[in-house]
Order: C-alpha cells, then sequence, then structure tokens
C-alpha cells in the first residue's frame, strides 16, 4: 500500500469514528451553540487531532528512522543500516535507501583503492629519485669535499669539514625521508621487521614495538595498509600529542590481525577527525578491517585496526 493511501485510511478511520460518535450520541447542537454543546464540540475536536497524531506518528516512525540514518551515516564506517520496517511505500524507500549505501560503499572503495594505488606509486616513484638522483648527487659531493680538503690550508679545511658533516646530515635525513615513502624493509623483510623499524625511527626509545605469534600471510596490499596505519598513528602521536611513550603492538587471533598504537599523549579530545585519521580509515576500508581511535585507558589516544585473516591466514 502506498504512502498515500496509508495516511488517507489513517485520516479517513479517525473522522469515521469521530462521525458515527456524533450520530450514535444523544448530543445535539443549538442554534446558537450552548456553551456546553461548544465545550463538547472542542473536546471532541482535541480527541479526533490527538488520535489523528499520534496515528500518523505511529505510521511515519520509520521514515523518522530513516529521516536520522541519512544524517548520521558515514561511508567510512561502512556496514550500518536502518533496519526494513513499515509497509509499503515506506519499506521500499529505506530498502532503496541500503541498495543505494551498498552501490555508494563498493564505488568508494573502487576509487580510493585506485587513488591509494596511484599515491604509493608517486610515492615510490619520489623515493627512486631522492635515493638515486639527489642521494647519488649528494654523495659525489662528500667524496669531491673530502679530496679538496685534503689539498686545502688547514682553516679551508675546518670549513669543508663542517660543510660535509652538514651535507652528510641533509643525506641522512633524505634517505629517512625516502624511506618512508617507500618501506623497502617492509619489501625486503616483511611486516614484522618493517613495524620495529618503524618503531625504532623514533628517537629517545620512545616508540616500542612488540609481537605476539607468528604474522600470517596477508599480502602485500592488506600489509601496505597495516604499516601505513601504524606509521600514521606514531607520526600524530610525535607531531601533535607531544608523546613521550608510544606502545605498538601486533596480536594474531583466530580470525584477526590486531594492530594496535597507544600513547600518552595530550589525547584527541572532541576535536573533529583530520586528514590523517580519515586516510587510516580510508585505507582499513581497502583490507575488509575494522578501524577504532579512541582516547586511552590511561589517558592519550588509541588506535585499533582488527583485519579479517582470510582462507586460512592466506589471501
Amino acid at each position: 500500500m502506498s504512502l498515500f493511501w496509508r495516511v488517507f485510511l489513517l485520516n479517513a478511520a479517525v473522522f469515521t469514528a469521530a462521525t458515527a460518535l456524533l450520530v450514535l450520541s444523544p448530543a445535539t447542537v443549538s442554534t446558537p451553540v450552548l456553551p456546553a454543546e461548544g465545550l463538547i464540540l472542542v473536546a471532541g475536536l482535541a480527541a479526533m487531532l490527538v488520535a489523528n497524531a499520534l496515528l500518523l506518528r505511529i505510521g511515519f516512525l520509520p521514515l523518522r528512522r530513516l529521516t536520522r540514518a541519512m544524517t548520521t551515516i558515514d561511508l567510512l564506517r561502512p556496514g550500518s543500516r536502518p533496519p526494513v520496517s513499515g509497509h509499503g511505500g515506506i519499506a521500499d524507500l529505506i530498502k532503496a535507501f541500503n541498495a543505494m549505501l551498498d552501490r555508494l560503499e563498493i564505488e568508494r572503495a573502487t576509487s580510493n583503492a585506485r587513488a591509494l594505488s596511484a599515491q604509493e606509486a608517486e610515492r615510490r616513484r619520489i623515493a627512486r629519485e631522492l635515493h638515486d638522483e639527489v642521494g647519488q648527487s649528494l654523495t659525489a659531493v662528500l667524496l669531491e669535499m673530502r679530496r679538496v680538503s685534503d689539498d686545502a690550508p688547514e682553516a679551508v679545511a675546518t670549513a669543508l669539514h663542517q660543510v660535509q658533516e652538514t651535507t652528510r646530515d641533509s643525506l641522512d635525513e633524505i634517505r629517512r625521508i625516502a624511506r618512508r615513502l617507500r618501506p623497502g624493509v617492509l619489501e625486503e623483510l616483511g611486516l614484522a621487521s618493517a613495524l620495529k623499524s618503524l618503531a625504532g625511527e623514533v628517537g629517545g626509545g620512545v616508540a616500542r614495538c612488540r609481537i605476539d605469534g607468528e604474522l600470517p600471510e596477508l599480502g602485500e596490499e592488506v600489509e601496505l595498509v597495516i604499516y601505513r596505519v601504524a606509521q600514521e598513528s606514531i607520526t600524530n602521536a610525535v607531531r601533535h600529542a607531544a608523546a613521550t611513550r608510544i606502545d605498538l603492538s601486533v596480536r594474531v587471533g583466530q580470525s584477526v590481525v590486531r594492530l594496535r598504537v597507544r600513547d600518552d599523549g595530550v589525547g584527541i579530545g572532541d576535536a573533529p577527525e583530520g586528514a590523517g585519521i580519515r586516510g587510516m580509515r580510508e585505507r582499513a576500508l581497502l583490507a575488509g578491517a575494522v578501524l577504532a581511535v579512541e582516547p586511552g585507558p590511561e589517558g592519550g589516544t588509541e588506535v585499533r585496526l582488527d583485519v579479517p585473516i582470510q582462507d586460512g591466514g592466506g589471501r
């Protein structure tokens, strides 16, 4: 039954009941209307309006749920669907909305996969150019300065030595940037070694890494998702949260691999999610994973990424 006929029949039922009550009751209306009769008419009208409002409210309740879902739905948190309830046009409308969400989530996941794939390819290209071109050029400059300093006067040799140290520091920084853009350790030694190396890059022993259990074969794309989420979490903790302790852990369960990054920084509070966290959510969608960013149990922030293990650990 369409929404039009449902509303029409609800109003018709109220009007029919009011008419039947007026016909069957002994009440009459005089001309002019007496005060007692006026009160009865007003009371009857009020009762009819209340009954009509209650019936319409019950009938439109599924639409209110749908409206609430439409205003709160987030494609970066997939799977949430309003329940299909109601009759006729209302149920069809909710089904159509859920089907639209399914298509949007599939299209968003596909477009995100292409965008992130292109982003990773561009990172690899930039990292390769930094390592091969800029790095080699700075290495050649270091060798040339060393050769010149051997034949230069002592004052000039001292100045050249300072320039050498600055150039060497710049070369180390370029290599560090290249490693962050293209995690060679992940490709060569695997996810466990890459996460330990990532924690070791934070100076002062601030970050600690613990891996419980042997990591299954997850596939290159899924391992890259885990690595990038851990990298972004540590970067946020160091740069924005002023954390003095970061605990990175990976636990292997029967059907899920859980990454957890916990820090003792200032926390996220009520601040809206920035591009970094939304980027982590988009990456989590690629692996079919569930990402949670919440306040830590002892302050700070806790990032959890639950990655499902498919086909008994393989992909």
